[in-house]
């Protein structure tokens, strides 16, 4: 038999529903995955959140830290935090990306650390100071995440 017919053959008898079926790619960037799409959505809407805030002058309001609104917030950033440890975890154990495994540590430790100098400013200019930093602080979450993946550093995790 040669080639052709046997080609021919196998491609009698194969199921033309598998040719139908397109393979699905595999993200681009890791803000296309699950997990880190959640990542930036979150830091989105609290950026959102506080730019709100700044535009509305809250910093000039004395009881803001003792506000609902605040509260929620607190809430929602912990919960960021705990996503931002999260890729930080995920990249070590894929031996990927140390810059961006670093950074999303790093965002993770830094988000509490502004969320409690907004909750403890006592002065408008401080809430003023602590909200820009928060705002910045949210800006980068996202940056970094929907940033190109770089080169792989080929350092094992650890």
């Amino acid at each position: 038999m040669s080639c052709g017919l046997a080609v021919a053959a196998v491609l009698l008898m194969s199921d033309p529903s598998v040719a139908a079926v397109q393979p699905v790619p595999p993200p681009q960037t890791l803000a296309e995955e699950p997990m880190y799409a959640d990542i930036v959505s979150r830091s989105r809407a609290l950026r959102d959140v506080v730019d709100s805030w700044i535009a509305r002058g809250m910093a000039a309001d004395a009881q803001f830290a003792q506000s609902e609104e605040f509260s929620g917030f607190q809430i929602a950033a912990a919960e960021l935090s705990e996503r931002d440890m999260a890729g930080h975890l995920d990249l070590r154990q894929r031996g990927t990306d140390g810059d961006l495994r670093c950074i999303l540590r790093g965002l993770s430790e830094d988000l509490t650390v502004r969320v409690e100098a907004l909750a403890a400013a006592e002065t408008p200019t401080q809430r003023g100071d602590a909200l820009s930093e928060l705002r910045y602080l949210l800006n980068d979450n996202v940056e970094v995440v929907v940033a190109p993946p770089g080169p792989s550093t080929g350092e094992p995790p650890h």
